[in-house]
């Protein structure tokens, strides 16, 4: 298995904007990915702002099948664009 885990800072009169795409694209992936184990948006107590998304895939292949659907290409730019700063992104493989 593969997981990523993304933290993202969303610019403050975009939060709104943010958490609507985000809720879309963890919709449609868990309807249409039946290989992503997980898919979690997560808001921190301490921050309003600040977001994490974490991920789990059977493999590479079921990886690069999400970052390649349709709605993944549609909705990934406009949430790219509500953040305040780069995102910062790490991958993890399993132990088990």
């Amino acid at each position: 298995m593969i997981s990523f885990v993304a933290k993202l800072t969303v610019r403050p009169d975009k939060i709104a904007t943010f958490e609507r795409l985000q809720k879309e694209l963890k919709s449609l992936t868990h309807a249409n990915e039946p290989d992503t184990l997980v898919y979690e948006v997560m808001r921190s107590h301490d921050d309003p702002a600040s977001y994490l998304v974490i991920a789990t895939f059977t493999d590479r292949a079921a990886f690069e099948l999400h970052q390649a659907t349709d709605f993944h290409e549609r909705l990934v730019p406009p949430i790219m664009a509500c953040l305040a700063k780069e995102m910062e992104l790490r991958f993890y493989d399993s132990l088990a």
